[in-house]
This record gives structure tokens, C-alpha cells and sequence, in this order.
């Protein structure tokens, strides 16, 4: 995963510490209505341990501020299960921004109410 100071500066970035020590970080990206969650990363020695539930309950809370009322998620395969639990759908599958011929799941999640995702 590379991220470029444009990304950055596009996305709404939230990183999360631990003292000193950056563990994990998010960013949000789009114009109201529909948002995407670009990135939720957690530091591999801190998954399990709250930081991703919390960046994604964080995410949530100020997208819905953002007036977003869905979020979509290219999703690394292995995160796809978290972004499930958390209340996701799948909705199909991205091509990699980084592998060639790797399609990434494309989870979505509902802000507010309205038709079933699919």
C-alpha cells in the first residue's frame, strides 16, 4: 500500500497513536451523498485489539457528518471479513491499484435509511 501527499490532502486522513507511535490510520474521501473509506489500515501488532473497530465507528460517525449516506470500501481481501461484521455488504469486486489482475471485494455500507445495498 503506497499513499502519495495527494491522497492525503483529498482524503480526510484521521491517524491513530499510541503515545509517540502512529498504529493505524483511515481516510474518507468523496462528495456527499456517496463517501469511500480509501483506507483503514492498523498496525499488524495492534489488530485485535480495538484500534479498527474504533477508526471504523470513528469513520462512520464523521461520514455521517459529511452528509454521506453510503460508503464504499476497496477492500484488501483479508479486511473484507472486518468490514462484513462491522455491517458492510458486498457489492462486488475493484481491480487493484497496485497488483495487475487482482480484483479487490467492494464492500458498501448504508448511513442512512433507504434501499437495500446490492
Amino acid at each position: 500500500m503506497t499513499l502519495q501527499p495527494d491522497d492525503l490532502v483529498a482524503g480526510k486522513a484521521t491517524v491513530a497513536q499510541i503515545g509517540e507511535r502512529v498504529v493505524g490510520f483511515y481516510t474518507l474521501a468523496g462528495q456527499a451523498p456517496e463517501g469511500e473509506l480509501g483506507c483503514l489500515f492498523v498496525e499488524p501488532d495492534h489488530i485485535g485489539t480495538g484500534v479498527g473497530r474504533r477508526f471504523w465507528q470513528h469513520s462512520v460517525d464523521i461520514a455521517r457528518t459529511l452528509g454521506f449516506q453510503r460508503l464504499t470500501i476497496g477492500s484488501d481481501p483479508f479486511a473484507e471479513d472486518f468490514y462484513l461484521k462491522m455491517g458492510a455488504v458486498r457489492i462486488g469486486s475493484v481491480p487493484s491499484g497496485s497488483i495487475p489482475r487482482r480484483l479487490l471485494p467492494l464492500p458498501a455500507y448504508r448511513l442512512s435509511p433507504g434501499p437495500a445495498l446490492g
